[in-house]
């Protein structure tokens, strides 16, 4: 009687047990997800290239290199540097964002979410240096994407206060106050970051001392009675 042929999990455990090398075929990436590959390539390498050189060195000729793309090709995702450059902080502002979401996942109450949430920055900014200078610059290079990174950053922000204030772990402040706290306390992080790298620490400082000083600060400057 003759046998049925062999499935194809069949003929690969047979290759396997006789030590031959087995390769099966990758499925094909989709058009979409090849051109979605290819532009969040071209993101990340511009925010490579403007960490080390600047936005005004940050040429397409440097980022197609960095990307391994043929320089031509930038401009069937970008119609020009400027345009890239308009999408590079704010794109990279939420993946932050959704960093400090992720690492926050889970804790209870403002205060605990915040402390999660300035290690989570504080430790993005050390794994991507690159970061810091697309953020930065962009006030003058790059004033749209500054402008929208600001708005989505303090939105979330107000909302989160906002909540606190809705929970009472925040007192004495009424929520038409919290677009001031939301500022005050982003321009806080960004300067304590600066002073996690001045040369006045040791270079082998953590930031814990930093961070407990400023939640000592937050505790006692947002849990307060209304006279």
């Amino acid at each position: 009687m003759a046998q049925s042929p062999k499935s194809a999990s069949g003929r690969s455990d047979l290759l396997e047990r006789k030590g031959a090398s087995v390769s099966l075929p990758r499925p094909r990436m989709k058009r979409a997800e090849k051109a979605a590959l290819t532009r969040d390539k071209l993101l990340s390498s511009a925010a490579v290239v403007v960490g080390e050189y600047g936005y005004r060195e940050a040429s397409v000729q440097r980022i197609t290199s960095h990307a391994g793309i043929a320089q031509g090709t930038f401009y069937l995702y970008f119609e020009s540097r400027q345009l890239l450059f308009d999408e590079l902080l704010p794109h990279f502002g939420r993946v932050l964002l959704e960093h400090v979401r992720a690492r926050a996942h889970g804790a209870k109450g403002f205060f605990e979410v915040e402390e999660i949430g300035v290690r989570a920055v504080f430790d993005y900014l050390q794994e991507h240096p690159w970061f810091w200078r697309v953020l930065n610059e962009a006030e003058v290079e790059a004033p749209k994407a500054w402008a929208a990174h600001h708005a989505e950053v303090s939105q979330r922000y107000v909302k989160f206060l906002c909540r606190a204030v809705e929970h009472g772990e925040i007192t004495g402040y009424s929520k038409d106050e919290m677009g001031t706290l939301a500022y005050m306390l982003i321009a806080a992080r960004d300067y304590l970051y600066i002073y996690t790298k001045s040369p006045l620490r040791p270079s082998d400082a953590g930031n814990d001392d930093v961070i407990r000083t400023y939640m000592r600060f937050l505790c006692h400057g947002l849990k307060v009675h209304k006279a």
